[in-house]
């Protein structure tokens, strides 16, 4: 039973990663995707991954005080 839950826990967290972290941006001028991957960069430098997780929160929270949403 625990290697199951050890085995999809990961899975599960990154599935829900993905979907937390803002993606569209109001200004038409930074809605692209060359300048959200280099914003996100910025962000991932500015926290780095963590054993807990509690970067994701980071990143997206990075990612909205940058207009992203």
């Amino acid at each position: 039973m625990s290697y199951r839950y050890f085995t999809l826990l990961p899975l599960v967290l990154t599935l829900m990663s993905c979907v937390s972290i803002p993606s569209e941006n109001p200004d038409p001028a930074k809605n692209n995707k060359a300048t959200y991957n280099k914003e996100l960069r910025e962000c991932q430098e500015d926290y780095p991954e963590a054993g807990s997780g509690v970067h994701i929160r980071q990143w997206a929270n990075c990612m909205k005080l940058k207009g992203w949403r």
